[in-house]
This record gives C-alpha cells, structure tokens and sequence, in this order.
C-alpha cells in the first residue's frame, strides 16, 4: 500500500442502505465447490514465490517485478485463463513518461497484467478484482519482500481466479465478466491502476465494481488474534455494495467487517491510497479489502513467515463470495450516491 506523503482534501459521505439479491441459475452446490478451491496451501504456495528474495522486493519495472510478473501470466497459462482479446497478452504497458508526468521520476516502463474470464451472459459487464503486485524493491542491499504489502493480494487474486475458473469447467462460469487485474506502480503513486482507468480495456461505464485487495495477510496491534477484516469505501458510491459484502460475509465465515477507515476524520486518509480510488473518482463502487497498518509495513520484515495463512484464506473466500453474487445476480449493483 502507498504511503500517505500529501494531504488529500475530498470529501466523505458515508451512509448504508439498500438490499441484497440473490443470484439466479446458479447453485448453492456449484458456489460451495468452487470457494472450496481456495485453501491455505496454494495460496502459501503461489506467495513463497511472489515474495521470495529472487524478486528483489519486485520495485516497478524492474527485473524482479517482471520475474513475478511472468509467474502471474504463466499461472493464468496453465489454468486456461486469458487475456482480453482486444489487449492482445497479458500485458498492458505502463510508460516510464506516463509515470514520469505523473511524479514517479526516474522509474521505467512497467505493465499491467490482465486475465480474463468472460461472462456467459452479460459480458460487456466487467467485474474487476484488483492487487498491485509491485513492492520497494531493495534499499542498501536489503530486500523489501512485501508478503503481505502487497503479495498476500496478489496470490488473493490469482486464487480467486481459478475458484472462478473451476466454476466455469463445471459449465457454471460467472453471469459477467471477471478482470483480474494486477497493476504496477501501486508504491510510487497508483500509476498503474490510475494508467488502466486513463486507457481502460473495457469502457469504464460498463465496469460494474472495483473489489481492490491491499494487505490480508496480518493483523494490526488493535485486532490481534481477531477473525476480522477493514472494509473501506463500500458504500461510498453505491447502498448496494455494503450489504451484498456483508451477506457474502454472513453466508461465509462471519468475519469482524470493520469500518473504522470509512470515516470522514481518517487520519490515514485511506480511502485514496490504494489503486480502488482511480475507480472511485470515475464514480465505479469499490470496496477495499485491508488488514491494517502494523509493524511490519513497508520494512524489510514484511516477510512469508510472518503471514497468517489461515486467516489470508478466509479473507479470500469473503471476497470470492462477494465478487460471485456481483458476477451473477439478475441486475448490476446501481450508483446511487455521490
């Protein structure tokens, strides 16, 4: 997650209401066995790598960034997931000039990366799952791995992918569109996901939702040993999109949703510092997934062994839920608020 390095003056309004509908056509049998897809060990399995010393802390556009990055595609190769066929690869191109316009200086080009599973019946509605698979990079020779800044979302969104996936072999694939989209650039200015927004793949105006995912691995200080998971902005833009999270959440393993960050007075100002915003202020809902700010965060101790696997699976299984009642109900969630 981006540090805050400048004040932020937007303002907040915050308000709850509205109701859940149940997705149609698709059975309880056929959700159950693909959120049992995701399990603690693959997602252990895929962050050994992702936040491995061989990724040299994965700093934009470098060459360990790219290594993960390869891993990323080479996982949606083997699972049969593609890309957007008008994107023509996994790869959307971030450039050193854009970034550079946009305050990120000396850094070089950098991509995206986008896998895709289209809708069966309402493809031109695109939900997207998002992480920033980017980290620090190295400083004075040590390593800055980011497991849970932000490597325990990115293997969040490669599991969620293949849930999905295996709902679709089964011949129940998602009512709309599923982009998996891994942005660059996250740490030094939201670069890649503010690039995808500015050069969007899909119109914007048929993108129904911005699930965002930035540190699910840990705990904080203040929710030590809780069963529990910071829920930002959703119900900023639309009343729905709260109360489909929280049934997801009651449906699945109860976890404490916490809001503290939804408040206007947020001192951390979190609502702007990760890559969901540059789908809030094109006024697409977005709820961002986040386990607080806690000892670890943006030090070279943010380390594989640290995170909480358990708790990272269900975390990922709450918005897996969220993300398929959003994939596959009659009518996309409406924005109703400003």
């Amino acid at each position: 997650m981006r540090k805050l390095l400048t004040p932020l003056f937007a303002a907040v309004v915050l308000a709850s209401c509205g109701s859940s509908k149940v997705s149609e056509g698709i059975s309880e049998n056929t959700f159950e066995k693909a959120y049992k897809v995701i399990n603690a060990d693959e997602l252990k399995k895929n962050l050994y790598v992702i936040a491995s010393d061989e990724m040299e802390g994965r700093d934009t556009g470098s060459p360990g960034q790219k290594k993960a990055g390869l891993y990323i595609v080479n996982y949606y190769k083997n699972l049969g997931i593609s890309y957007p066929k008008t994107l023509g690869s996994y790869y959307q191109k971030v450039p050193a000039e854009y970034m550079k316009k946009k305050g990120g200086r000396n850094l070089p080009d950098s991509e995206n990366i986008l896998a895709f599973i289209e809708g069966s019946e309402k493809p031109n509605e695109i939900v997207v799952i998002s992480a920033h698979y980017d980290h620090v990079g190295t400083k004075n020779g040590v390593i800055y791995n980011g497991a849970d800044d932000d490597g325990s979302g990115t293997v969040a969104v490669m599991e969620i992918a293949k849930a999905f996936q295996s709902a679709k072999k089964a011949g129940k694939g998602p009512k709309r569109s599923l982009l998996f989209l891994h942005v660059t650039g996250e740490e030094h200015g939201l670069f890649g996901s503010e690039y995808y927004t500015d050069n969007p793949v899909f119109p914007l105006a048929n993108t129904v939702v911005d699930l965002n995912i930035d540190m699910i691995g840990r705990d904080d200080p203040e929710n030590r040993g809780k069963n529990y998971v910071y829920v930002i902005g959703s119900d900023m833009l639309s009343s729905e999109l709260k109360v489909i999270n929280e049934a997801a959440n009651n449906k699945t393993h109860k976890l404490e949703l916490n809001y503290k960050y939804d408040d206007p007075n947020d001192m951390q100002r979190l609502y702007y510092r990760s890559d969901h915003y540059n789908f809030a202020k094109n006024n697409i809902p977005v709820a961002f997934f986040f386990d607080g700010i806690h000892e670890d965060y943006h030090k070279p101790t943010d380390d594989v062994e640290k995170i909480d696997y358990p708790l990272l699976q269900k975390r990922t299984q709450l918005i897996f839920a969220t993300a398929w009642e959003l994939a596959n109900r009659k009518e996309r969630i409406v924005v109703d608020k400003k």
